[in-house]
C-alpha cells in the first residue's frame, strides 16, 4: 500500500490508521456475520459517500465466504502456555569454520487451547539480552495482571 504511486502523496502514518482502521471493519463484519444493510449503515455514520459504500460492499460481498473461512480457522481463544523448556547452545565456529564463541538460548513453549485444534509447540531462539527482556517484559505482564485483579 505504501508503494502506491496515487498515495504518494499521503502521510504514511495516515495511511496506517486508514489500512488498519479498514482491515478492523472487515474483521469485525466477518465476526459478527454482518449483513450488507448493517455494513452500510455503519459506514454512513462513518462519513462515508455512497458510492465508496457501495464499493466497500460489493467486495465485501464477493470475499465473504474466504473471510468467514479464514475466522472460523483462527479459533475462538488464545493458545495458552503450559510449559517451557530451555536448552543452551554454545555455538563455537560457523559454516565458514571462523571461531565465534556465541552462546543462545533455545526456548520451546509447549501451548495448548480451549479449541479442539491441536497446536504444535512454538521454538524460537535467541541471545542472553534477549531472553533477559523476554523475562522482564513477561514479568511486567504479571504485575499488571495482579494489579487489575486487586481492582
Amino acid at each position: 500500500v505504501l508503494d502506491d504511486p496515487d498515495l504518494k502523496d499521503i502521510d504514511p502514518t495516515v495511511l496506517k490508521h486508514c489500512h488498519a482502521a479498514a482491515a478492523m471493519c472487515i474483521l469485525e463484519a466477518g465476526r459478527q456475520k454482518a449483513d450488507i444493510s448493517a455494513i452500510s449503515t455503519c459506514l454512513e455514520d462513518c462519513k462515508l459517500d455512497k458510492e465508496r459504500i457501495e464499493q466497500f460492499c460489493t467486495e465485501y460481498q464477493k470475499n465473504k465466504d474466504a473471510l468467514e473461512i479464514l475466522l472460523g480457522s483462527i479459533g475462538r481463544s488464545p493458545l495458552h502456555i503450559t510449559d517451557v523448556s530451555w536448552r543452551l547452545e554454545y555455538q563455537i565456529k560457523n559454516n565458514q569454520l571462523h571461531k565465534t564463541y556465541q552462546p543462545s538460548y533455545l526456548v520451546t513453549l509447549n501451548v495448548e487451547s480451549s479449541d479442539s485444534g491441536s497446536h504444535p509447540d512454538v521454538s524460537f531462539s535467541c541471545t542472553m539480552e534477549q531472553l533477559q527482556d523476554l523475562v522482564g517484559k513477561l514479568k511486567d505482564a504479571a504485575k499488571s495482571l495482579e494489579r487489575a485483579t486487586q481492582m
